[in-house]
């Protein structure tokens, strides 16, 4: 049965927002096999993206920034952490100020609960 964000393809979508640090902020999930894409920010912009992978030879996993700015590790960082926690392949474009520690923290954090509690949307 799919559901109402189900493509039919293989990939479903799942959004969900919340206001952080008094702004919005939207994440948009697509799983795919074997990983999934989640996009965070406030505006429809797409202007870094970050993949990470788990290794059998590292117990760290791989990471790369495909897109944006090579000396802001805030995209691949969080990208490597969810690949950890899931197991599964991640790419990862964040639009926020990831350098703001505050802010960081509280979107993985509204990550992690949304995984808790929806865990077939990743």
């Amino acid at each position: 049965m799919q559901g109402p964000d189900d493509t039919g393809s293989g990939i479903s979508v799942h959004r969900f927002s919340e206001k952080l640090l008094e702004q919005p902020v939207h994440f948009h999930v697509m799983k795919l096999s074997g990983g999934f894409f989640l996009w965070i920010g406030a505006a429809p912009v797409l202007s870094n993206l970050a993949v990470s992978v788990n290794s059998r030879l590292d117990s760290a996993p791989l990471s790369t920034l495909i897109l944006g700015d090579p000396s802001d590790p805030g995209p691949s960082s969080l990208s490597q952490r969810l690949a950890r926690r899931t197991k599964k392949q991640v790419f990862l474009s964040c639009q926020l100020p990831l350098s703001d520690g505050r802010l960081a923290l509280l979107v993985e954090n509204r990550i992690k609960q949304e995984m808790e509690t929806r865990p077939d949307a990743f």
